[in-house]
C-alpha cells in the first residue's frame, strides 16, 4: 500500500471513494473467495467464522445484523449456525455476488444496501439480538463513536456485538522497508484519514484495481472502548491476537495455519487483531 499526501477534497469524500473500491474489488473477491467451497458443502463456514465460532458463542434462533458484510461468504456461515441473518453493505455489486451465494447455498439471508451510518434508514431499531461486524471494518469508518451509536441502536437490551478488527497497532505500521524493519508510520489515534493508494486487494488477481485509491481510519483501544460505554454497551470479552487473517507485512509474517498469519520470528511482538463482545444494558 503507497501512501500519498492528503488531499482535502479526497479525505473529505471518503464514502464516495471506498465505495468505488470495493465495487472495483467485487469480481477479483468473487472469484478469490471460493465461493464453491460454500455451495458444494452444506456445512462449510468461512474460515473467518471458524476462528470466531470459540467466543461467538450460540447463535441459533437469534436475529443478526451482519454490518459491512461484504459478498456474503461470513453471513452465509453464521446463517448456517442457525441465525436468521441481515447483511448490509454500500457496495450494490457485493450484495448481488452476496444474495446469488446464498440462492446458491438455499439459505434464507435478506440483504440491505446502505452505508454504516445510515443503517437505521433501512433496518429496525430494537430488534436484533446480535450485530456482528467482520475483520477489517472499522477501518473504513472516519468516526467509531457513530459506529457504536449504530450498533446500540440496532441492538435489543440484552442483544450483544460481535467483532474481530484490525489492532489499531498493526494498522499504524508500515510496509517492511528494504532491511526489513517494521516501524510506526501511521496514526495509532482516529485522525481525519489516510489516503493510500492500493492497486491489488489481499487475494490474488490479474490486473489492478479499477479504483485504487482508499481513505483509511484507525481508532485505538481506548477510543473504541469509550464509544462503546458511551453507547449503553458493556464489554464482556477482550481478546488480542499475534495472527491476522491475510498478510500485511510482506516476508516479514508467515502463514502458521490456513488464511492466519504471524510475524515469521517472535510473533509475541505484535498485536495483529482482536475481538470484542459487548452487550447492550
Amino acid at each position: 500500500m503507497e501512501p500519498i499526501d492528503p488531499n482535502p477534497a479526497d479525505v473529505a469524500d471518503w464514502a464516495r471513494i471506498n465505495m468505488a473500491n470495493w465495487d472495483s474489488r467485487v469480481p477479483h473477491h468473487e472469484q478469490g473467495y471460493a465461493l464453491h467451497e460454500h455451495t458444494d458443502d452444506p456445512n462449510h463456514l468461512s474460515r473467518v467464522v471458524q476462528f470466531d465460532l470459540p467466543r461467538l458463542g450460540e447463535i441459533a434462533g437469534l436475529r443478526g445484523v451482519h454490518l459491512q458484510c461484504h459478498i456474503g461468504t461470513d453471513t452465509v456461515s453464521l446463517a448456517r449456525l442457525g441465525a436468521q441473518m441481515t447483511g448490509l453493505d454500500f457496495s450494490a455489486p457485493a450484495l448481488e455476488v452476496a444474495a446469488r451465494l446464498a440462492a446458491e447455498c438455499e439459505l434464507q439471508v435478506e440483504y440491505v444496501e446502505s452505508d454504516v451510518y445510515s443503517a437505521l434508514d433501512q433496518l429496525p431499531a430494537g430488534e436484533f439480538d446480535f450485530v456482528y461486524t467482520g475483520i477489517g471494518a472499522l477501518c473504513w469508518l472516519p468516526s467509531v463513536v457513530r459506529w457504536a451509536q449504530v450498533v446500540s441502536a440496532l441492538l435489543k437490551p440484552g442483544g450483544f456485538l460481535f467483532i474481530r478488527e484490525g489492532h489499531p497497532m498493526l494498522w499504524s505500521l508500515c510496509d517492511p522497508r528494504p532491511d526489513g524493519l517494521v516501524t510506526i508510520e501511521y496514526p495509532y489515534f482516529e485522525t481525519a484519514g489516510t489516503v493510500f493508494v492500493e492497486e491489488q486487494s489481499y487475494v490474488e488477481h490479474d490486473g489492478v484495481l479499477e479504483s485504487p485509491t482508499i481513505v483509511s481510519f484507525n481508532h485505538s483501544l481506548s477510543e473504541v472502548f469509550n464509544a462503546l460505554w458511551s453507547a449503553g454497551l458493556t464489554v464482556t470479552l477482550f481478546e488480542e491476537h499475534q495472527s491476522v487473517p491475510w498478510n500485511p507485512l510482506a516476508g516479514e509474517m508467515v502463514e502458521f495455519e490456513p488464511n492466519e498469519f504471524r510475524l515469521r520470528e517472535m510473533p509475541e511482538r505484535l498485536a495483529a487483531t482482536y475481538t470484542l463482545r459487548a452487550v447492550k444494558n
